[in-house]
């Protein structure tokens, strides 16, 4: 396709916006102060604001990157840039454009600039979809300002795009929208001009299913909106029920309240089942959880929480595979971290289990707070400054390197404390080596049981 016929096809595309376009385009802003969410990149004199000549001062950068989950403004942002400069707006896909339309795209800017002083505003989408030579062929139109290249990403660019194109362009992170943004997005489409215009209304125990299904994303939102408004319609029903918008998206209302009892009782029956050891139903209070919408940072937590509270050292990766969970979690979120956090739920309830290490702290807690303490033996007090010696402070310490086994039997705890013993280990899975170094260590140690 020729530019200028790109160029026609938004055109024409934007002209029948208001009426035969899906919601979601039709509700796309126009103004960068329509945008929902995304404020930290919208304050007075941001770039954004500069490239569109809201701001006094330098002109904003050429080219920008924007980085964030689906659904978070990207497409709309290019949109909003492209409306405010008039320029000419383009827009490719990485999935389905290559180099030759890349380079159709330049060469048509470069012809509208000089012949008729209009610039070009290129959106290509998922760009981290292009090889490295698709990405190379952006450079000399990034470089020159024959475009101005706006690129959306869902994937890292440190890793998905090229160096050469990062370093010549304004790195922008978009947060995903918050169920207020989304609220205040979908109210304005039942009522706007150009969306709904009041055909239909919205009870809130639906609104709040359709911020659920929604997950943060506007696009999906607005199209399931679209949806549930038309069945209620063709219903004959000004109002749209939840039982008609579970039926227009096929997935039930989950009776969960992320600010409620049942936050808090799901999540425990969660972690009961981790410790039952009952991995069906941790996956289906998992499922509830995930269904419900809720942070997945949250569950992350938890089962960080239950490695060490419930299994301990009778599986010593069970914390390992957790922590690495709540990392890929924070990285990539819903609707992936879903697979993620199965691992990690069944890794842990499939575990041996003890509880040796929580009533060890639980113990050693108790009598320091209880007064158990007592001055550090003095053999055991630093002695590496000067005048420690004087104070006897090291004198008769034993090395336990010196020594052919590595221990020394000498006392370790305050008098107070010298035969107390919080650790004991189970012999479920790998905690039964500890039972056997603990109890070698003890004897080897000259402790008296308690």
């Amino acid at each position: 396709m020729e530019p200028d016929l790109f160029t026609a096809a938004a055109e024409e595309r934007q002209e029948k916006e208001p009426s035969s376009s899906p919601l979601a385009v039709r509700m796309r802003p126009r103004t960068l102060d329509e945008v929902v969410g995304q404020q930290h990149l919208l304050k007075p004199g941001s770039p954004l604001r500069r490239l569109v000549g809201e701001a006094s001062g330098p002109a904003g950068p050429s080219s920008v990157i924007l980085w964030g989950p689906p659904g978070t403004g990207k497409t709309t942002l290019a949109y909003v840039v492209s409306k405010a400069t008039d320029a000419r707006f383009v827009e490719l896909s990485a999935i389905t454009a290559g180099v030759k339309e890349v380079r159709a795209v330049i060469d048509g800017a470069r012809r509208a600039s000089g012949g008729y002083g209009k610039e070009t505003v290129l959106f290509l989408d998922e760009i981290h979809r292009f090889s490295k030579a698709q990405q190379d062929s952006l450079l000399p139109a990034v470089e020159n300002r024959w475009v101005t290249l706006i690129a959306a990403t869902t994937e890292n660019p440190y890793f998905s795009v090229i160096s050469p194109l990062l370093s010549r362009s304004l790195l922008l992170t978009l947060e995903p929208l918050t169920d207020d943004d989304v609220r205040g997005l979908i109210r304005r489409a039942l009522t706007a001009e150009r969306g709904l215009k009041g055909a239909v209304t919205l009870p809130e125990e639906t609104e709040s299913h359709l911020l659920r299904i929604a997950g943060g994303d506007a696009r999906r939102a607005l199209t399931a909106l679209e949806a549930a408004a038309g069945a209620a319609l063709d219903k004959g029903e000004a109002e749209i029920g939840l039982t008609t918008l579970e039926e227009t998206v096929d997935r039930a209302a989950v009776k969960y309240d992320r600010d409620g009892d049942q936050h808090y009782d799901v999540a425990s029956a969660l972690i009961k089942s981790i410790r039952g050891s009952d991995v069906d139903a941790a996956l289906h209070y998992l499922a509830r959880m995930i269904e419900a919408g809720e942070d997945p940072r949250f569950i992350a937590r938890r089962l960080m929480i239950s490695a060490s509270e419930d299994i301990g050292l009778a599986d010593p990766t069970a914390l390992q595979t957790a922590v690495a969970a709540a990392q890929a979690v924070a990285m990539i979120g819903f609707p992936e971290a879903a697979l993620t956090l199965s691992h990690a739920t069944i890794a842990l309830a499939l575990a041996p289990k003890s509880n040796a290490a929580t009533t060890a702290i639980g113990a050693a807690l108790e009598d320091v707070r209880k007064g158990l303490a007592g001055p550090v033996p003095a053999h055991l007090r630093d002695s590496h400054y000067k005048g420690a010696t004087k104070l006897g402070h090291g004198q008769g310490y034993v090395y336990p390197h010196d020594l052919p086994e590595g221990i020394a039997a000498q006392q370790y705890a305050p008098d107070a404390l010298k035969d107390r013993e919080y650790y004991e280990p189970t012999r479920h899975g790998a905690e039964a080596r500890y039972a056997d170094a603990v109890e070698w260590t003890r004897k080897n140690l000259g402790r008296k049981r308690s």
